[in-house]
C-alpha cells in the first residue's frame, strides 16, 4: 500500500530556506543585493546611494566620492527576507508531526488493519487528511545574501571590486484532490478498493547568482550639465537546484543536493548614468543585467523549471541637505525569477534623517506594482563612530503576507 511510504515523511520548509538563504546570496525585491542603508530607505538607492555602495545599485555614483575620501570597504553587507503568504511552514511543520506522530499506525498498513484497529487507523487518516486540505496550494518564498565592496574614490576614473551573492527559493506544494478523498475513504471506514498510489508533491528550487566584477566611472560635460556614467563588467555564475518529490517522503537534506544542479557561468554587465541638478537634486537610472540569459534546471521526476535573468532598469530621484535625504525608485522593467513565478515591478520611497555626524535614522516603503509580490515597510539605523572609519548598518523590513526581513552591513575607511 501506499501508505507504507508515509513513515518515512521529514519535510520541512524552514530548513529547505535556511540551507539555502544562509549559504550567502541575495535578492531584495527586485534588485540584486542587499544594502541596509538602502534596504532601510525602502529599497531606493540608483540616486541616493553613496560611492561605497553605488557598485550595488548604480556605478555612475562612484564620482560621488570626494578628493579627501578614503578607501572604503564594505566587509560584509548581509541579508534575509521570508515571505510565508499561506502559514505553509507553520502548516507543513504540522503534517511532519502528524506523520510522525501516527507513524506506527501507518507502518506496514493494509486492508486487514483496517479491519483489526480501525479506530487508530481511522482517525490517523482523517487528521491527515485535514492537514492536507489546508496544505493545498500553499507556497514560500524565500532570499537572501552577501556582498563585499572596495571602493577607491578619485578624480580620475574612481573604481571598485564587487563581490556579490543573491538568491531566490521558491517552495510549493501539489496536493491532489485524490489523496484527501483516499484519507477521507479510510477515516470514513470504507474499505479501499485496489491499493492506490497517494501522488501529492512537493517542489523546491532555488537559484544562487554569484557575480564578481570591477566597477568604473567617469564624468563627462553635456554642454554645462554634468552626466556621470558607470559600468560594471562581470563574471556571473549560476547555480539552479529543483527538487520534486512525494510529499510524504520530501526530504530537506536533497534540496541542495549536487544530483538537483544545474551550473553554468557567463559574462553580463551593469550600467548608470547620474547627474546632479543644483544643490539638492540627484537623478540616477541603473541597469542590471543587460544581456539576458534563460537557464534550465535539471529534470526531476519530470519536472523542469526555467531560471530568467533579464536586464533591469530603474530610474531614481534624491533630494538632499546636509541633515537630510529624501528618495524614490520606480522599475522601468520587470523583475523576472523562475518562469513559474509571477513578474513584479517596484517602487520605493525612503528618508535618512542625520541626528549627529556619526548616527542616522532611516525609513521606507517598497511596493510591487504588478501586486504580485508583498509590499513592506522598512526602517533602521546607521552609526559611523571613529570619525567616521567605521560604519554600522542595520535595518528591518515587514509586510503583509507574513513577510520579514532583516539586514546588516559592516564598512570601514582606509
Amino acid at each position: 500500500m501506499a501508505m507504507k511510504n508515509i513513515q518515512g515523511l521529514k519535510l520541512s520548509p524552514v530548513a529547505v530556506l535556511t540551507s539555502l538563504i544562509f549559504t550567502s546570496f541575495s535578492s531584495f525585491a527586485g534588485g540584486s543585493y542587499f544594502d541596509a542603508r538602502n534596504d532601510a530607505m525602502g529599497g531606493t538607492g540608483v540616486a541616493s546611494s553613496n560611492y561605497t555602495t553605488a557598485p550595488l545599485s548604480n556605478p555612475a555614483l562612484l564620482t560621488k566620492g570626494r578628493a579627501e575620501d578614503r578607501v572604503s570597504v564594505i566587509l560584509p553587507s548581509v541579508g534575509v527576507q521570508i515571505t510565508d503568504k499561506d502559514k505553509m511552514v507553520d502548516k507543513i511543520d504540522d503534517v511532519t508531526d502528524t506523520v510522525n506522530y501516527y507513524q506506527n499506525v501507518f507502518r506496514d498498513f493494509d486492508l486487514i488493519d483496517l479491519i483489526t484497529n480501525s479506530s487508530d487507523i481511522r482517525f490517523a487518516s482523517g487528521d491527515l487528511a485535514n492537514q492536507l486540505r489546508d496544505l493545498r496550494g500553499n507556497k514560500a518564498d524565500g532570499a537572501a545574501g552577501a556582498a563585499i565592496v572596495v571602493a577607491v574614490p578619485n578624480e580620475t576614473l574612481p573604481f571598485a571590486f564587487v563581490a556579490k551573492a543573491y538568491g531566490t527559493a521558491h517552495l510549493q506544494t501539489d496536493v491532489v484532490q485524490s489523496d484527501i478523498d483516499y484519507l477521507d475513504s479510510v477515516a470514513a471506514g470504507t474499505l479501499p478498493g485496489d491499493p492506490y498510489l497517494l501522488r501529492s508533491s512537493a517542489t523546491g528550487v532555488a537559484a544562487i547568482v554569484a557575480d564578481y566584477g570591477i566597477a568604473v566611472a567617469h564624468e563627462f560635460m553635456i554642454g554645462e550639465q554634468p552626466v556621470s556614467v558607470g559600468i560594471t563588467p562581470k563574471l556571473q555564475q549560476t547555480r539552479l537546484y529543483n527538487y520534486r518529490a512525494s510529499v510524504y517522503n520530501f526530504d530537506k537534506d536533497k534540496v541542495t543536493n549536487s544530483e538537483y544542479r544545474t551550473n553554468d557561468t557567463g559574462f553580463n554587465i551593469d550600467a548608470g548614468l547620474s547627474t546632479d541638478v543644483g544643490e539638492n537634486w540627484t537623478f540616477g537610472l541603473s541597469a542590471q543585467n543587460l544581456i539576458s540569459r534563460d537557464i534550465d534546471t535539471k529534470e526531476v521526476n519530470g519536472y523542469r523549471d526555467t531560471y530568467q535573468i533579464r536586464p533591469l532598469v530603474t530610474a531614481g530621484a534624491a533630494w538632499h541637505t546636509e541633515k537630510l535625504t529624501a528618495s524614490l525608485d520606480v522599475d522601468a522593467t520587470r523583475t523576472k525569477r523562475f518562469k513559474s513565478q509571477d513578474d513584479s515591478q517596484y517602487a520605493g520611497v525612503g528618508v535618512e534623517y542625520r541626528v549627529l555626524d556619526w548616527l542616522q535614522l532611516r525609513g521606507g516603503y517598497h511596493a510591487d506594482m504588478k501586486s504580485n509580490d508583498t509590499n513592506v515597510v522598512s526602517a533602521g539605523f546607521g552609526i559611523s563612530p571613529f570619525n567616521n572609519r567605521v560604519h554600522l548598518d542595520l535595518a528591518g523590513s515587514v509586510g503583509e503576507d507574513n513577510t520579514w526581513g532583516a539586514m546588516a552591513q559592516l564598512g570601514f575607511s582606509f
